[in-house]
């Protein structure tokens, strides 16, 4: 058989794989949504500023079938969304990281390795909720929209 054909067998066994996961969307109608802020901190523009938004995230979660019928709980996903909810997203190595301890707020704020842009948000939510989520998860896909003109999924 050449080289990266399928034989009949491999075909099938491929397909029951596939065929037992399933993919769970939520958000797609109606997006989750929670209020965060950040800032760019080496951005040119008005973005560089803290500030805030009220995002809009729609998930995509594929896996197999757990006992209780589902890919993974609704409750599992907004709970991993609404650890950043009224908090504030900053970049490792932001001075605001300081001000916000020094004024005891340092619960308030997120610190990431990278600029807390959307499609950095994405990546890290992803990861994080491939952390949290059951290992019969195989794939997660966050969708961040921080307005309606700028949406990121990774």
């Amino acid at each position: 058989m050449p080289e990266g054909v399928l034989s009949e067998d491999d075909t099938a066994r491929n397909r029951a794989a596939t065929d037992t996961e399933r993919t769970l969307v939520v958000g797609q109608e109606r997006p989750i949504r929670i209020s965060t802020g950040h800032r760019i901190r080496h951005h040119s523009g008005k973005c560089s500023r803290p500030h805030g938004h009220n995002y809009e995230f729609v998930v995509e979660v594929t896996g197999e079938l757990t006992e209780q019928g589902w890919v993974v709980d609704k409750g599992d996903i907004t709970t991993v969304l609404y650890e950043w909810d009224h908090r504030f997203l900053l970049e490792q190595g932001d001075p605001l990281i300081d001000a916000f301890e020094q004024s005891g707020d340092g619960d308030a704020v997120v610190v990431l390795e990278q600029p807390p842009t959307a499609e950095v948000m994405s990546l890290k939510l992803e990861e994080k909720m491939l952390e949290a989520f059951p290992d019969t998860v195989s794939d997660v896909s966050v969708q961040v929209c921080e307005t309606n003109e700028l949406c990121a999924s990774y």
